[in-house]
């Protein structure tokens, strides 16, 4: 008879992990840092950003800290995408290439600015936007590309830029889930043209909420601090607004959390790569479970996501569903992570014509992009998640991560 240690939790075994004795790391971290940071904005009655000190503090730090002589910290990263675009003068007609294995923000930004978004499938062994296949993506309404760091890894930034340059395309880099990553030794976000970073509550860096923007560009730069503040000009008048903005400024609120979490950032980073590297090296041998190769231009993942492919051959045909439902009950947290963008309904009501999209430009049947993206549709179907919190654990917890895989493919085998 089957033992009660060996029999699997989702079928009346004991878990490998209780998580109520044991729980995992908690998220977000923070301690009376935060608390008096937050009491010394509500004491200070200035919570307002403009004549702020928080926010233009944090705003340089966080510009020093990743390479960059331009930041403009903003309500949240889906914002900054859209204010980034509309800085650059994109809109009604033009066409933006993005990678369909992304949160939505990425494409909907662009629909926001009244653009069109064009689907490039991403590399298996990256998740990232492959750059060999941008080119057959480019037509004359082409403006800029959007590559995103998934998972905090960053894109192959050679690539998508050597396309971008020969075809005079802006880079705008999504790195919402990247900070502190680099390629090549510099961090991402200032490698292309512009780059933007989310602090949703999830992310590496959080307020809550709240985004930012770097940029190396003194032009860009001051675009983007004009649409952000409702259009007007540095150095202007109060009442003026030359150009078409909206109120995307960031609290003092917001900003004294995100200088307090900075100081525990690059020790989260290191502690996220230990982990990951351990990790990786764990499930690499257990059948059926590929983790993805590393680059040596890669030289800092920010791990985000960890993120390993499921083969069910390997476990005696069950689906990645069942997979998930038998890790959960080991008292692993893990999940599915994205569909393809190009089947969220917004997409095909924007090739419908239905709604209040712009209606210039080519039609693009977005249905027609699961042939074209057959790398993202594998993934969609077979990538599991892990969440960062769960990366700043000890040795033991990944210990127990990968005890659990191995436990349910030893069962099923």
């Amino acid at each position: 008879m089957t033992s009660t240690a060996s029999r699997l939790a989702v079928d009346g075994g004991s878990s490998v992990r209780d998580v109520q004795t044991r729980p995992w790391p908690q998220w977000p971290v923070w301690d009376e840092t935060e608390e008096r940071a937050l009491l010394d904005v509500l004491h200070s009655g200035q919570w307002w950003a403009v004549g702020g000190d928080r926010v233009p503090e944090f705003e340089e730090k966080f510009a020093r800290f990743h390479d960059a002589k331009h930041a403009v910290a903003v309500t949240n990263g889906t914002a900054a995408l859209e204010v980034v675009l509309r800085a650059l003068g994109i809109g009604c007609g033009d066409e933006v290439i993005v990678p369909p294995y992304t949160f939505i923000a990425t494409a909907s930004s662009v629909l926001s600015a009244s653009a069109t978004p064009v689907f490039v499938d991403i590399e298996p062994d990256t998740l990232n936007i492959d750059p060999t296949k941008i080119e057959a993506a480019i037509t004359p309404r082409t403006k800029a590309i959007i590559p995103v760091h998934i998972a905090g890894r960053p894109a192959d930034m050679d690539g998508v830029i050597e396309v971008a340059r020969k075809h005079g395309l802006r880079v705008i880099e999504d790195a919402a889930q990247a900070h502190a990553a680099e390629w090549k030794g510099r961090k991402v976000g200032a490698i292309g043209d512009v780059g933007t970073f989310s602090f949703q509550a999830s992310k590496n860096l959080n307020a809550g909420e709240g985004g930012v923007i770097i940029t190396n560009d003194d032009e860009v730069g001051d675009r983007v601090w004009s649409v952000h503040n409702v259009g007007r000009a540095k150095g202007g008048r109060w009442y003026e607004h030359p150009i078409l903005g909206g109120n995307f400024r960031m609290t003092e609120w917001q900003a004294a959390i995100l200088l307090a979490q900075m100081t525990r950032l690059p020790e989260q980073a290191v502690k996220r790569s230990e982990s990951a590297d351990y990790l990786n090296a764990r499930l690499a041998h257990i059948p059926g479970i590929t983790t993805l190769p590393c680059d040596p231009r890669v030289t800092r993942h920010a791990y985000h996501l960890f993120v390993f492919r499921y083969d069910p051959a390997k476990f005696g045909g069950r689906s990645r569903e069942q997979f998930l439902e038998a890790l959960n009950a080991e008292g692993v947290e893990a999940s599915s992570g994205y569909v393809p963008l190009y089947k969220e309904i917004v997409f095909r009501n924007k090739t419908a014509g239905t709604g209040a999209w712009c209606q210039a430009g080519r039609r693009i049947d977005y249905a027609a992009y699961a042939d074209q993206c057959p790398v993202c549709e594998q993934v969609s179907e077979d990538a599991v998640w892990i969440m960062q919190h769960i990366l700043l654990g000890t040795q033991r917890d990944m210990d127990d991560i990968a005890d659990a895989v191995e436990k349910i493919q030893a069962a099923w085998e």
